[in-house]
């Protein structure tokens, strides 16, 4: 399926979407070296930021979260981009896949495990803290809850506070992963 929302450059945009496009771009993604282009040659926004210029006010609020999510957390960088790979996995979102194994990379993500969390496998790891919460997030993409156990075990892997910016983090890449089945064209017959 073909991409259904053609992208806009940055001299077509109105002065609300150039603020989103100024806050993706210009923002603490672009900071530092990137994994992935958030953008194509020509300015046109890539992936899931294209759709947030549609809404100025929900796409600048939905970035707020994904930025919070990836640079202001308590999760270490690996549990983040292996819990974003399983999440991408679970939705079979191309995009966010090819630009968090990217990312999971540079943070020592081995080929092994991301092979593993592409087939939506929880792979053996030695980092209990790792371990608990691979699988607190295949709970929430599977069931979408916690027995008490499973929150117990999370709380305690990662404090009350990782485990709220868990689910975060689980909720938001699922929404992505879902603006792109609709918007990008991509989804399970997109590959």
């Amino acid at each position: 399926m073909a991409a259904r929302l053609a992208g806009l450059l940055p001299g077509e945009l109105d002065g609300q979407q150039t603020e989103v496009y100024r806050a993706i771009t210009g923002g603490r993604r672009a900071a530092g070296p990137q994994s992935f282009a958030l953008a194509d040659a020509d300015g046109r926004l890539r992936g899931p930021f294209n759709a947030m210029l549609l809404s100025p006010p929900v796409g600048h609020a939905v970035q707020a979260v994904g930025s919070a999510v990836r640079y202001d957390s308590v999760l270490p960088d690996r549990v983040r981009e292996m819990a974003i790979l399983a999440v991408a996995a679970h939705w079979n979102s191309a995009f966010e896949r090819e630009a968090h194994e990217a990312v999971g990379r540079t943070c020592g993500l081995s080929d092994r495990v991301m092979a593993a969390l592409r087939l939506g496998v929880v792979p053996p790891l030695t980092d209990p803290t790792e371990q608990t919460a691979l699988r607190t997030t295949h709970a929430l993409i599977l069931t979408g809850e916690l027995t008490d156990e499973e929150y117990d075990d999370a709380v305690r892997a990662l404090s009350a506070r990782g485990l709220f910016e868990l689910t975060t983090l689980v909720g938001y890449y699922g929404l992505l992963a879902l603006q792109l089945r609709v918007f990008a064209g991509e989804g399970p017959s997109a590959d």
